[in-house]
């Protein structure tokens, strides 16, 4: 059965050589975000939100032109029993 990701990191890679990363909840939500906001404007040099939702009270603009590179990473929180390890 195949595992379901808790969340996904959104590593965004700029032209200045800097790096960020975001977290969606789901495929679908960074889909979204990536088609209406990301996308239409690829060669804009203007201002987008970019939606930080594990972090309250921050929010990040960037412009559209300068993301060279997103990698999408699946994040899996699942519970792994280590207690084999305190026996040895």
């Amino acid at each position: 059965m195949p595992r379901t990701p808790d969340e996904y990191a959104v590593h965004l890679f700029l032209s200045t050589g800097h790096r960020q990363e975001v977290r969606f909840t789901t495929i679908q939500e960074f889909q979204k975000w990536y088609s209406n906001e990301l996308m239409p404007k690829a060669s804009s040099t203007d201002f987008i939100n970019v939606p930080i939702k594990n972090v309250p009270g921050e929010y990040m603009v960037l412009r559209p032109a300068n993301v060279v590179a997103i990698r999408v990473e699946p994040i899996f929180a699942g519970s792994v029993d280590r207690s084999f390890a305190d026996e040895y």
